[in-house]
């Protein structure tokens, strides 16, 4: 079966928002949570960017489910042995309910240090050094490491979990599935489209697979149309544009070229039952294990309330 959690968004919302929507979704039925890390939100308009390590601190004492980052790139802006040890004080104050969803990253975030944006050959190596990195330091004991991109030099993580921190990898391309299938413990992705889950199995992943979607709910559709494209157009970027990018005034003239008849083709928006169960199974439907949803739109006490009587009944009828 197929569990629903819920999306939580560090661009779109500040850290006593996304501590009060965790409590909310547990008690609306919600299963688990996912929560985004960014530096930058992708627009002005969305317009937060709290430090992800501090609210998943704020969630371990108000939700028992379990978070995931969707996703942290742990390549560039913080060093994996400082990921290495983030994520080992993540699991033990969640109790082990905790996973690391890694990906390669966006200049969008990992720019600002000045460092050069390389292309996504090299992320992948980088990516897969620094997993393996954080995987030794999460064995305890003295860790030395000089790699191609990443040096370790006599570290130790004292505070650790009694097991090991779960990584997932996401992955929107054929390369990033077959990493996600060779080393990860699971996979993440944004598309309910069967094909890269299936070159996640091709490539050896036995682990869970988890999706996240937006929805934009609301009790009038137009306005929520409205909502939607002006606040979360980046969705639709082709290609690696969204990777490219360096800042949230070149994705707001991006999003000039997004039409608003296009929305509801990317988002479900109003307050149509049908319409936002029909989205959320397709992911299930494309085979995810877990498929996590955000909501978009202002009136998330109306999101939750719906959610709860409606639609999260129906996907499990």
């Amino acid at each position: 079966m197929t569990s629903y959690g819920y999306f939580l968004s560090c661009e779109q919302y500040g850290p006593h928002e996304l501590v009060d929507q965790a409590r909310r979704a547990e008690d609306a039925g919600f299963e688990r949570l996912w929560i985004s890390d960014h530096f930058h939100p992708w627009n002005d308009v969305q317009g937060q960017s709290p430090f992800v390590w501090g609210v998943i601190g704020a969630l371990s004492q108000v939700t028992s489910l379990p978070v995931t980052t969707a996703v942290t790139s742990p390549i560039i802006r913080i060093h994996p042995a400082i990921l290495a040890q983030a994520t080992a004080t993540a699991a033990v104050q969640l109790e082990g309910r905790f996973v690391f969803g890694v990906g390669t990253g966006e200049a969008l975030n990992d720019h600002v240090l000045g460092d050069h944006w390389p292309p996504i050959g090299q992320r992948l190596e980088m990516l897969e050094e620094s997993i393996g990195l954080i995987r030794r330091m999460h064995e305890g004991g003295t860790v030395n490491h000089r790699g191609k991109y990443y040096r370790v030099e006599d570290a130790r993580i004292y505070t650790l979990p009694e097991n090991p921190v779960p990584i997932y990898v996401s992955g929107f391309g054929e390369q990033a599935c077959e990493l996600a299938g060779r080393i990860g413990d699971g996979y993440c992705g944004v598309a309910p489209d069967s094909s890269l889950l299936e070159a996640f199995r091709r490539a050896g992943g036995k682990g869970p697979t988890q999706g996240g979607t937006k929805v934009c709910w609301g009790a009038d559709r137009e306005e929520m149309i409205d909502v939607a494209h002006r606040t979360w157009p980046n969705d639709a970027f082709p290609g690696q544009l969204a990777q490219t990018l360096p800042r949230p005034a070149d994705f707001e003239a991006t999003a000039q070229l997004l039409s608003r008849d296009a929305v509801p083709e990317l988002f479900a928006c109003g307050p149509d039952v049908d319409t936002h169960v029909a989205q959320l199974r397709s992911y299930a439907d494309a085979g995810y294990d877990e498929v996590y949803v955000q909501q978009i739109g202002p009136d998330t006490e109306g999101f939750f309330a719906a959610y709860e009587k409606d639609v999260l009944p129906a996907l499990s009828a």
